[in-house]
């Protein structure tokens, strides 16, 4: 099992070439963080990260935010992101409207958790993510929905309902995961790719249906 970085077997080139990229988004952290809320260590910032309302954020240490991404504070509850925190290349977190309309709740996300690259963090509703967490690539979580049980209204001008998703520790998602509002998934659970989740999830399950069909548990032996 490969954990870290191993130099020896790294030209020195490509070794140059890392350090100088970390030193660059070290600088850009410097000059992000004294925006942000609270920030308690380094955070690395990658090329076009687009930040927004760095007030309502705050930050563990060694929090990373990749290329491209997109994360907006504005939100009842802020955006909280703990200890070694990855937010990988073009997420987006987005609470509310870009123009200040439809204030939503926000994030909070434990420590050693990442969102993987091109994933949607819908936080209308507040998400809760655990310790531990791995989010694949484009996973979507939609923290919101539409009412509509009136056939004679536009389903636009019938607002929205908001009950929160929570992700429990140490959960694995895979990629593509669509989570509805509303949804619990139970600690040291995982979700295989491509599936939508719209009910809660027990503890130590492993779900791999595309409708949540075929539930698991982790905790029974293979035969």
């Amino acid at each position: 099992m490969v954990n870290k970085i191993n130099f020896k077997l790294m030209k020195k080139l490509d070794v140059i070439i890392i350090i100088i990229s970390t030193i660059i988004k070290v600088i850009r952290g410097v000059l992000t963080k004294i925006l942000l809320k609270e920030s308690n260590g380094l955070i690395f910032i990658g090329k076009k990260v687009d930040i927004t309302h760095h007030s309502h954020i705050v930050t563990g240490r060694n929090v990373k935010f990749e290329a491209y991404s997109e994360i907006q504070g504005l939100s009842g509850k802020g955006i909280t992101l703990g200890d070694s925190v990855t937010i990988g290349r073009n997420v987006m977190i987005r609470p509310s409207s870009y123009y200040g309309t439809d204030l939503g709740e926000g994030l909070f996300v434990g420590n050693n958790s990442s969102i993987g690259p091109f994933s949607y963090i819908g936080c209308a509703g507040y998400i809760q993510i655990g310790n531990n967490v791995m989010l694949g690539p484009r996973v979507s979580l939609f923290a919101e929905n539409h009412i509509f049980s009136e056939v004679n209204e536009t389903i636009k001008t019938q607002g929205v309902q908001r009950k929160g998703i929570i992700i429990e520790d140490d959960c694995w998602i895979g990629s593509g995961v669509i989570i509805l509002d509303g949804v619990t998934i139970g600690k040291g659970s995982v979700i295989g790719a491509g599936v939508l989740l719209s009910n809660d999830v027990p503890k130590y399950s492993i779900v791999i249906d595309k409708r949540q069909k075929d539930i698991r548990s982790r905790m029974e032996k293979e035969l």
